[in-house]
């Protein structure tokens, strides 16, 4: 089988990014952890302006606001019913409290805070406080609509998630109580083909394609296996894959024996494959797990699906997949967001997290146990690496505002999947000045059965467009 990648087609937008295709996903349920976020930012919560504990159902909170609220219920087991404001467009950060089908998300979380007052006694319930910009939130989920997709925007400094979103979304409130429409509204949601009580930002890995191009890029560099961003590769286009006749090729001349620089502007799978063979399994898994790929503990705090990288006996076929993001390679929204806050942030990894402060019935402040607050920076790769990945990104960004590069390639054909998946992964400062990482999903994009990255490049630019 020969599998060609076409050409990079530069687009015009704000911002430069890496809008790349995959194809497949696979499907997982909800469940939650613990963590947190580092510092205080923007909109961190201090005791001054921390809102009040409150009878009956505590709130989440989104920029000094609560966008949950609650009601009496009248049944005594379960005395409130929850209440959501704007309930689709924060449902992938609140996730949803329903009196006959039990809790996710946040609200699963910090049942505990949230809940403490409900059955009076002189008790009160807190609240939890968030990190998520709401005009970021709103441009996202407007652009990405009722599509299968995710978008995510991490503070590369702080590890503040600013933008939570997963689509198609679903309305909480319609559920949350104890009525014949609420059992009925809750059926449509789960019996619904698209899956939207999936967090596809946080919960469903699938093939990140050519964003993985990044961690080949860093290990290559990492290990030694090239000194520079500049350093002509060894790699012939086609490139044909180890044990097979299977040739990777592309419509850009400069993609033979490329140079990583060139490499990343022109998306050229035929050199990270050809790196990622030359590298071998074990140096490839190796930064590969350095970024967190095969981490199973990963909470924000709710728990994050496994983005993986292939262990085991790995064919050297597959070896050369995985550098461009195939050949087991999985990846969510919020991972690919990592890796790019990696690079931007010259190298360090801050750990997500998408609470900022966690007010007690008592009224205490407290940051969350776990995530940034209380974990020093960890090193990933060298300075230096990090340095030269972004001059590479800089150089294919052709001077605009964001740093990464534009695109897209046509889906393969085979075993990989039933529709294509476009990728954007992106860098730049805000008008605060502080590292903001986006990443962005969609899938099923484009006509036709054509890969086209461009419904990917349109939602970061609008996420861009919300913070100038």
């Amino acid at each position: 089988m020969k599998t060609t990648s076409r050409r990079r087609t530069v687009l015009p937008t704000v911002v430069a990014v890496f809008p790349l295709l995959a194809l497949g996903c696979s499907a997982q349920t909800d469940t939650d952890g613990a963590g947190g976020p580092k510092g205080k930012g923007p909109s961190s919560t201090s005791a001054d302006d921390a809102p009040r504990p409150v009878e009956g159902l505590g709130n989440i909170v989104v920029a000094g606001r609560p966008v949950t609220g609650s009601q009496p219920s009248g049944h005594e087991r379960v005395p409130y019913q929850r209440t959501y404001t704007s309930g689709p467009l924060y449902a992938a950060v609140t996730g949803f409290r329903s009196m006959a089908y039990g809790q996710t998300g946040l609200e699963s979380v910090y049942n505990e805070v949230l809940s403490a007052g409900v059955k009076g006694g002189g008790s009160r319930s807190g609240h939890v406080v968030t990190t998520i910009r709401p005009e970021l939130q709103t441009a996202a989920a407007d652009a990405l609509g009722s599509r299968k997709g995710a978008a995510v925007a991490l503070d590369a400094g702080s590890g503040r998630i600013l933008a939570l979103v997963s689509t198609p979304s679903y309305d909480p409130s319609a559920f949350s109580g104890y009525s014949g429409s609420d059992e009925k509204a809750w059926r449509e949601l789960v019996s619904d083909s698209d899956k939207p009580v999936i967090n596809r930002a946080l919960r469903e890995a699938v093939e990140p394609r050519e964003t993985f191009h990044l961690v080949v890029a860093a290990a290559a560099l990492e290990k030694g296996l090239y000194r520079s961003v500049d350093q002509a590769t060894s790699v012939p286009l086609p490139y044909t894959l180890p044990g097979t006749t299977t040739e990777l090729t592309s419509d850009a001349a400069p993609c033979a024996r490329a140079s990583i620089r060139t490499a990343l502007r022109h998306s050229c799978d035929n050199v990270f494959a050809g790196i990622a063979a030359e590298l071998g399994h074990s140096s490839l898994a190796a930064t590969a797990e350095a970024f967190g790929f095969n981490n199973d503990a990963s909470d924000v705090p709710v728990r994050m699906v496994e983005s993986t990288y292939p262990t085991g006996d790995v064919r050297d076929t597959e070896v050369a997949l995985s550098g461009i993001g195939k050949g087991g390679v999985r990846a969510t929204p919020l991972k690919m967001a990592e890796v790019m806050a990696v690079i931007a942030n010259g190298g360090r990894s801050v750990a997500p997290s998408v609470v900022d402060t966690v007010v007690l019935g008592d009224g205490t402040v407290q940051k969350p146990k776990h995530g940034a607050s209380s974990a020093a920076p960890r090193r990933v790769i060298s300075q230096s690496t990090a340095g030269q990945l972004q001059s590479a990104l800089k150089d294919a960004a052709d001077g605009k505002s964001a740093v990464g590069t534009t695109g897209w390639v046509a889906p393969s054909t085979g075993s990989y999947g039933s529709e294509p998946t476009a990728w954007s992964v992106s860098y730049a400062r805000d008008k605060g000045g502080r590292l903001i990482a986006i990443a962005v999903r969609v899938d099923g994009p484009g006509s036709g059965g054509t890969g086209d990255a461009r419904p990917a490049v349109a939602v970061t630019d609008r996420m861009w467009a919300a913070m100038s």
